[in-house]
């Protein structure tokens, strides 16, 4: 039977419907605003896993090209791998969602939202995370949410809630929030340099239009919601738990305050050690290991917390809102562009940047339309950061990293227009313990600097964290590892001096309050401005001059009766000097042209021959000139591409000759003065005028 519920937003419903579409799956919903819509479904596996300490999660948002009547660009004409966007839309539904799942439940689960119609003026995205929820929550999975979402721009000095893809363009801040009816557990966006109100009050506008969602959601299920599935929680306890406990307990309260990632780490470990030799027998069972494992970490995140929330001192000894040491590098390599090294305590990050064409721009080809970008950020997460083995490559963490710090640093990237070139930032996480996305922000910023990138502003970031009991709280600066995993929150903020430009948070609790926000969010500015501060010592202002080794691009402006004769016929002339100085050339209908060289010696040599061309000869001037032809009456001479003129035998030397050629050659380079431009434009040239008084 087919089940709807409705609510109207602005103009348009927005509906989620099921019952009609993929019947089999667990939960199915079909979402439609406008004129996008989202079929989102969601599975389980028939079986269960006893005792698993994380949720067995998968999300796979993916968009089909006919949902724009396109068909796939390229050779292979069906959808492949996931895009990075399509990554970073799954991430935005699993990080609100996966909380909310009992890792009791023990069973594999997957959703699968897919954009099926796209108008191309309605972002699908929110869309598929309401769906996606929409769909667990009929369903017979077990699920704390429902959750919603909201994207908020700022524009004009006004909120616009789940705004266009044409008015998000033209946004001064755009974020997407996450959530639950109780509060706000998702965030994330950037903005060009707003102030912390605008923030919290875009976060107010989100969570109205979230509890309504939830609302929507709760309406379906009470119309079709199927009876959950039972837990399959663990139904035997640790043996000697106490026991293990008061002997665990104290030791690990000296452990876990050893100075050192690595050395503190070996600490608790040996505490673990220990005690697992003196009850080895009762581990060798399967359940009981895991329920060790368990009371271990549990005992960690109490004393971590208490430490903090009683005493306000964290695991490495600093005070809630210290900042770890922080130290600068540039030139740090001697081929690259730009390059810099930002170490924050064991957090270090090699940021290299490289400066190239606009035949380098990114090129997108999605749902939405082909767009390019010229300002690229690539981060790696390779395994030797954190001391381990492990597999190479690009996951989803690495693509989610670098999207918000490419995002923290586009707004202070300047326009093509005022710098043609393409920017490529590569992030190397070298050492990892806290926020190596906000690593990647300082030395991205330090990289471009280094490399003559005119940065309108430089840009850092800190990562946040919270600890709360429900009635204590403490908000932590610079967070690290364990922090973060014990933790209540993650909170990101980049920004400049003036204001924020990249944001993302992740809370595991219900929610967190205006208080707490406020205070984060003064808190993050004073740990910006501190970060800043260091980084202007190093470097504030971008190198007067780009590397010797990057492309020299020249822009120019010729009057646009011109272009045909730099042009040349069937392309002559512009061939000739690409050629010559090998340069590439592009020309607008506007009459601007652009100089694409490996150097600054080819560029500008291509500049003064295009000069050439479109300048008018101009006389009085001396020209450096090629002679053509030899006649018996003077010499043919090309003093601008295209352009020549005749030396009479007269003006080829101050004494009587009687042939050309016993003073110039054919090809040979010679100075000479232009006299005049005759009535029908002819060139008259003078060799010995351009020699001098002292010449014969």
């Amino acid at each position: 039977m087919i089940q709807r519920v409705t609510y109207k937003i602005g103009d348009n419903e927005l509906v989620l419907e099921t019952g009609k579409l993929a019947k089999q799956a667990n939960g199915s919903i079909y979402a439609q605003y406008a004129g996008s819509a989202v079929l989102a479904t969601v599975c389980a596996s028939s079986s269960s896993q006893e005792g698993l300490d994380y949720v067995p999660l998968t999300v796979d948002y993916n968009e089909k090209y006919y949902a724009a009547g396109k068909i796939p660009g390229g050779f292979i004409k069906r959808e492949g791998r996931p895009k990075d966007k399509e990554v970073l839309v799954s991430r935005l539904i699993d990080r609100p969602m996966r909380p909310l799942f009992e890792k009791s439940f023990g069973r594999d689960i997957q959703i699968v939202p897919t954009c099926i119609s796209s108008d191309m003026t309605n972002p699908p995205d929110i869309l598929a995370v309401i769906a996606s929820s929409a769909a667990v929550t009929i369903s017979d999975i077990p699920f704390h949410g429902p959750v919603a979402a909201a994207r908020i721009a700022y524009i004009d000095g006004g909120y616009v809630i789940n705004p266009t893809f044409e008015q998000i363009e033209n946004a001064e801040m755009e974020i997407v929030v996450a959530g639950t009816a109780e509060g706000i557990t998702m965030v994330e966006g950037g903005a060009h340099e707003v102030s912390e109100e605008v923030m919290l009050g875009a976060l107010d506008k989100a969570e109205e239009f979230i509890k309504i969602m939830c609302g929507l959601q709760n309406d379906l299920r009470a119309l079709c919601g199927k009876e959950k599935l039972p837990l399959n929680p663990v139904k035997v306890e640790l043996l000697n738990a106490d026991s293990i406990k008061a002997e665990a307990y104290p030791r690990l309260s000296e452990a876990l305050f050893v100075k050192g990632k690595f050395e503190r780490r070996d600490a608790c470990d040996a505490v673990k050690t220990d005690l697992s030799a003196k009850y080895a027998e009762q581990l060798k069972d399967e359940v009981q290991s895991k329920l060790f494992n368990a009371l271990f970490e549990d005992m960690e995140y109490t004393i971590l917390r208490t430490t903090i929330l009683e005493k306000g001192v964290r695991v490495d000894g600093r005070g809630t809102e210290d900042i770890r040491d922080i130290t600068c590098d540039i030139d740090v390599l001697p081929y690259p562009h730009g390059s810099a090294v930002f170490t924050r305590g064991e957090t270090q990050a090699l940021a290299v940047c490289t400066l190239g064409t606009v035949f380098d721009e990114q090129i997108y080809d999605d749902i939405e339309g082909d767009r390019r970008e010229n300002f690229i950020l690539h981060y790696n997460f390779p395994p030797y950061s954190v001391g381990e083995v492990g597999r190479m490559g690009t996951g989803r963490r690495e693509i989610g990293h670098g999207y918000l710090a490419r995002r923290s640093l586009e707004p202070m990237v300047p326009s093509r227009e005022a710098f043609p070139y393409t920017v490529r930032v590569v992030s190397e996480i070298l050492e990892s313990n806290g926020s190596s996305s906000m690593a990647s922000v300082c030395g991205g910023t330090l990289s471009m600097l280094h490399a003559g990138v005119p940065m309108k502003k430089p840009v850092a970031g800190i990562a946040m964290g919270l600890i709360t009991d429900g009635e204590k709280y403490a908000v932590l600066s610079d967070i690290l590892g364990e922090e973060d995993h014990l933790g209540d929150m993650d909170f990101k903020v980049a920004g400049t001096e003036e204001g924020i430009t990249g944001f993302q948070m992740d809370i595991k609790i219900a929610g967190v309050s205006t208080e707490i926000m406020s205070k984060a969010l003064a808190q993050a500015k004073r740990g910006r401005l501190h970060i800043l501060g260091i980084m202007n010592k190093t470097i504030s202002k971008p190198s007067a001059e780009i590397s010797k080794y990057a492309p020299r691009i020249e822009t120019m402006k010729i009057e646009t009766d011109k272009i045909g004769a730099l042009i040349g016929p069937g392309g002559k002339n512009i061939k000739a000097i690409s050629e010559k100085y090998s340069v590439t050339i592009n020309t607008e209908n506007d009459g601007t042209v652009t100089i694409y060289g490996k150097n600054a010696k080819c560029a500008l040599g291509a500049k003064e021959a295009i000069k050439g061309i479109v300048e008018d000869p101009e006389v009085g001037r001396i020209y450096d000139g090629v002679v053509k032809r030899i006649m018996d009456f003077g010499a043919f001479i090309e003093i601008l591409p295209g352009k020549e003129g005749l030396c009479h035998i007269s003006k080829l030397s101050r004494t009587r000759i009687a042939n050309v050629s016993d003073v110039v050659k054919e090809g040979q380079k010679i100075p000479v003065k232009l006299l005049e431009v005759d009535k029908m434009g002819r060139l008259n040239l003078s060799y010995v005028d351009a020699l001098g008084e002292d010449a014969n």
